[in-house]
């Protein structure tokens, strides 16, 4: 039933509302769901409830004679919450002069005097006019989430890019400029200082929420379903997920735990061209979405927006620690957290970051870049695919480049697109020296690296691409770690100090770290490529590791 466009019956008599109910629902039933309501008070209840959840209302059938509010009162108070919904009023032979007035007064569509037996003479052709004037004229709502908030808001921008990177439909509505933000809020009871505010389909609110407390309202949290696994993989980016496909393929009671978002950097990629099989790119959530059906296809389970904070050695198994203190274990572990873009040194980017200054491709905000001025600063892949995505849109683009060339860091073909594309410069041995503005991004300031020389330009975003700390932070002291934070695997623990952390008497499995049964791959890994193709490959390759070491545990 739910979708369906609503009819509102209105009567304070039940018998009465009974009946109008059931011939409305013989009769329409099929396309329209029909709701009930014994008083003009408790159905501008449930109308305020409705446009909450943005249900659609085509009809209000009202009786003119109630207490409290009468049938006319509720029509006029229901025009600021559905002013296109079509409205009939059911009378007594002495209210028409009422009713003939509404027509003027709330701009009344129909009259019907009661009793409207039979109902397919005297009500169905009466209301199969209304209903079918309000069809041709209704456009369907939105049926995902709606956003309310300001847009330089960091709060706002965190939910608006956790939703998005996670590929969970939401609409974004601006307190500043959308007159239906300020509607909602008023709806919500709450004030703009709380925001950002979400409003989800079943018309059930969170304000200010958690990460963690949208992804369990959205149903896209998950939760650990057995006490024991037989692999445990930390990061859902295409190294982790590569190893929850295998590993669940392979008959491996296999979950997934992901602080952000699948996908991780390559999630982000607004479009990946050199990817094997897929001669005409596809873009970085796209690629996370098909991997993520696969995993779950397989039985790969997933905790979303759970932060690991430990990993320890359990009798028997090994344990992995959340940030909320709870545990999971498991008898091997795969760490693929990934990396992290550097943070950009400079005056002001702290203060603004959220607010105009991005780290990645922040894929909520492409659509506020239109017919605007960007900056990127940096010169690897993901820049270059950032700058021809947000080409498509923003006025002018303009990459910032610390070297010498384009081509340096980044793949020929990427080079090549953007050196012909129109509207991207490209200005190298340039680096922002400052950014500056009220209460989100106005300015930049441009060194040349070259001439020594600084300009002040305006700008609102400025996306940053520099580098990558591998996310390693929470792994002090526990695997050994170049001094970059990066994961040793292999052999390669067996050379100088590192030997002394290696307690086996056998040789570290390819990809396994310093703890027995714990291994790395993809971007966190020491000596890893940094592509999306080899960080699949290692994935892949980690779970051939994990097999060894079950064989050799007998598992």
């Amino acid at each position: 039933m739910a979708g369906k466009p609503i009819i509102l019956a209105v009567d304070d008599d039940p018998d009465v509302l009974q009946a109008i109910a059931h011939d409305v629902r013989h009769g329409f039933g099929e396309h329209f769901r029909v709701m009930r309501a014994e008083s003009g008070d408790r159905a501008l209840e449930v109308l305020r409830r409705l446009r909450l959840a943005d249900e659609p209302v085509a009809l209000l059938l009202v009786d003119q004679r109630m207490p409290g509010l009468t049938g006319i009162e509720l029509l006029s108070a229901s025009v600021g919450l559905y002013p296109d919904a079509k409205t009939a009023l059911l009378t007594a032979y002495a209210d028409t002069d009422v009713a003939i007035t509404a027509i003027n007064e709330v701009r009344l569509d129909h009259y019907l005097v009661k009793p409207w037996d039979p109902p397919e003479e005297r009500l169905f052709p009466v209301l199969d006019d209304l209903l079918e004037d309000w069809t041709a004229t209704h456009r369907p709502t939105f049926g995902g989430i709606r956003v309310i908030g300001h847009r330089w808001s960091v709060e706002s921008h965190t939910a608006r890019d956790f939703l998005a990177r996670n590929q969970v439909p939401y609409r974004w509505l601006d307190l500043t400029s959308d007159p239906e933000a300020l509607e909602l809020l008023d709806l919500t009871g709450q004030t703009a200082d709380r925001c950002p505010i979400l409003v989800f389909p079943d018309g059930d609110v969170l304000v200010a929420p958690t990460t963690a407390q949208i992804a369990e309202k959205a149903g896209i949290g998950g939760h650990a379903e057995v006490p024991l696994y037989d692999l445990i993989i930390i990061g859902a980016g295409p190294a982790g997920l590569a190893a929850a496909v295998y590993g669940a393929s392979e008959g491996l009671s296999t979950l997934v735990i992901e602080g952000e978002a699948a996908g991780g950097q390559a999630g982000q990629s607004s479009r990946i061209e050199n990817y094997l099989g897929f001669p005409k790119g596809l873009s970085g959530s796209d690629l996370s979405r098909r991997a993520l059906t696969q995993a779950r296809r397989f039985g790969a389970e997933l905790l979303l927006a759970r932060e690991v904070t430990a990993i320890s050695s359990d009798p028997g198994a090994l344990a992995v620690t959340l940030s909320d203190g709870s545990t999971i274990r498991g008898h091997s572990v795969v760490i693929a957290t990934g990396v992290a873009y550097n943070r950009l040194a400079a005056p002001g980017v702290d203060e603004f970051t959220g607010r105009g200054v991005y780290y990645g491709a922040a894929l909520s905000e492409a659509a506020t870049v239109k017919d605007e001025d960007v900056y990127i600063v940096g010169s690897a892949n993901s820049a270059g695919q950032a700058a021809i995505h947000l080409a498509t849109l923003a006025r002018r683009v303009t990459i910032l480049v610390r070297g010498a060339a384009l081509e340096a860091k980044m793949s020929q073909y990427l080079a090549d697109r953007i050196l012909s594309t129109d509207n991207i410069e490209v200005r190298c041995r340039a680096t922002i020296a400052e950014v500056r503005g009220t209460d989100h991004l106005e300015e930049v300031v441009i060194l040349d690296g070259a001439s020594g020389e600084s300009t002040t330009e305006s700008a609102n975003h400025v996306f940053v691409f520099i580098g990558a700390a591998p996310r390693t932070s929470w792994l002090d002291g526990a695997v050994v770690r170049d001094e970059h934070g990066f994961i040793t695997t292999g052999t390669a623990i067996l050379a100088g100090d590192s030997a002394k952390a290696w307690s086996e008497e056998r040789d570290p499995y390819l990809l396994e770290t310093s703890i027995p049964g714990v291994f790395a791959a993809g971007d966190v890994r020491l000596g890893s490529a940094k592509r999306v193709a080899t960080a699949v490959g290692e994935g892949a390759s980690a779970v051939l590791s994990v097999w060894q070491y079950r064989a050799g545990m007998g598992l």
